[in-house]
C-alpha cells in the first residue's frame, strides 16, 4: 500500500515527466464540475462553444499551475518519503525550471480564460489561484488540509458559475445569489472524505515529520469515520439539491450511482487498507457521474434561454 503513488514516473523522458506531474488526464476529474456549476447557475451558457472552451482552458491552466507548484513546494518532503521518491522533480527525472516554467504558462492561461469571459471572472481569479496554489502549505499549518483540497475543487464549481451568468448579472449581489453554494459545499465534503482516506497510506511519515492530517491525529478508525462523515453529508447535500432545485429523474439517479460508488469505496477499506488506492480511482468516475447528471437533467427540461 505504502509503495502507491499516482505521480510515480518509470520514463527519463522530460515531456513525459511533464505530463506526469501535471497529470493532465486528471483535468476531466476537474472539468465537469465547472460545467455543472455553469448548468446550474445560467444553463443557456452551456450552449455557447465560445464559453465552453474558455471554462476548459482555465480549468487546464489552473489545475497545471496548482499541480506544478505543488511538486516544488513539496519537493524536500517527498524526496523523504518512501511513498513519493519517484516523483519526477525527485528522481531529476523533470528539472524545477520546467516545474516553475509550467505554473507560469498555466497561470496566464488561466487569467487570460478569466479575462476573456467576463469581468467577474477576473475579479475572483486571484481568490481561485491563491486558494489551489497554497494547498501545499495547509498541511504544515493543521490536521485538516483535506477541507483545503476539498474547497480548491468545490470553488471550481464557483468558478464555472461565475463564468457563465458573470455576463449576465446585474450586480455583484445578483451574481452570488446565483451560485449553487449547496454543490460547492457538497464538492468540497466529497473531495475532503476520499482525501482523508488516501491520507492513511502516510500516517506513520506524517506523525513522524510533524505533518497535519486526520490520519495522524485521529488513526486509522477515526479517520475512517471522519472520511465516511463528510462523504455522508455530502451525498445529503446532493440529494436535497436534486429536490430543491425541482431537478428530475436524470439528476436523482446520478446522486444514486454516486452513493452507490461511495459505499463500495468504503466496503473496499473496510476489507483491507490495501484496497485505498483502487477506493480512490474509483472517485475518477463518481464526479463526471455525478456532474454529467445534473447538466444533462438540467440541459434536457430547460429552455435554451438558460433563466
Amino acid at each position: 500500500m505504502a509503495s502507491w503513488d499516482p505521480g510515480r514516473l518509470e520514463s527519463r523522458s522530460r515531456l513525459k515527466a511533464l505530463a506526469r506531474m501535471l497529470r493532465v488526464e486528471h483535468t476531466l476529474f476537474s472539468l465537469p464540475f465547472a460545467y455543472a456549476g455553469a448548468a446550474l447557475a445560467w444553463p443557456g451558457a452551456l450552449r455557447d462553444p465560445r464559453v465552453d472552451a474558455l471554462i476548459a482552458l482555465a480549468v487546464l491552466g489552473l489545475r497545471s499551475a496548482a499541480m506544478a507548484f505543488n511538486n516544488i513546494a513539496d519537493l524536500e518532503i517527498d524526496r523523504l518519503n518512501p511513498r513519493t521518491r519517484g516523483r519526477p522533480l525527485v528522481t531529476g527525472a523533470l528539472p524545477v525550471s520546467w516545474a516553475w516554467a509550467a505554473v507560469a504558462a498555466g497561470s496566464l492561461l488561466y487569467y487570460a480564460s478569466a479575462a476573456l469571459l467576463n469581468r467577474y471572472a477576473l475579479l475572483f481569479s486571484p481568490l481561485l489561484w491563491l486558494l489551489a496554489l497554497s494547498y501545499p502549505y495547509a498541511k504544515r499549518l493543521h490536521w485538516l488540509p483535506h477541507l483545503h483540497l476539498g474547497l480548491t475543487l468545490g470553488l471550481v464549481v464557483f468558478g464555472g458559475a461565475v463564468a457563465a451568468y458573470g455576463a449576465a448579472a446585474r450586480g455583484l449581489g445578483d451574481l452570488l445569489a446565483r451560485i449553487p453554494w449547496d454543490y460547492v459545499a457538497a464538492v468540497t465534503l466529497w473531495v475532503a472524505g476520499f482525501d482523508v482516506y488516501y491520507a492513511i497510506m502516510d500516517l506513520e511519515f506524517d506523525r513522524r515529520h510533524g505533518l497535519g492530517s486526520a490520519p495522524a491525529r485521529l488513526g486509522v478508525r477515526g479517520a475512517l469515520r471522519l472520511s465516511l462523515a463528510l462523504h455522508a453529508a455530502s451525498l445529503a447535500l446532493l440529494a436535497a439539491g436534486v429536490a430543491l432545485r425541482g431537478l428530475g429523474p436524470v439528476a436523482a439517479a446520478g446522486v444514486a450511482a454516486a452513493a452507490a460508488l461511495v459505499a463500495y469505496q468504503h466496503a473496499l477499506i473496510r476489507r483491507g487498507l490495501e484496497n485505498i488506492p483502487r477506493a480512490f480511482n474509483v472517485n475518477l468516475a463518481l464526479g463526471v457521474i455525478i456532474s454529467a447528471a445534473v447538466i444533462a437533467d438540467i440541459l434536457l427540461s430547460r429552455p435554451p434561454v438558460g433563466v
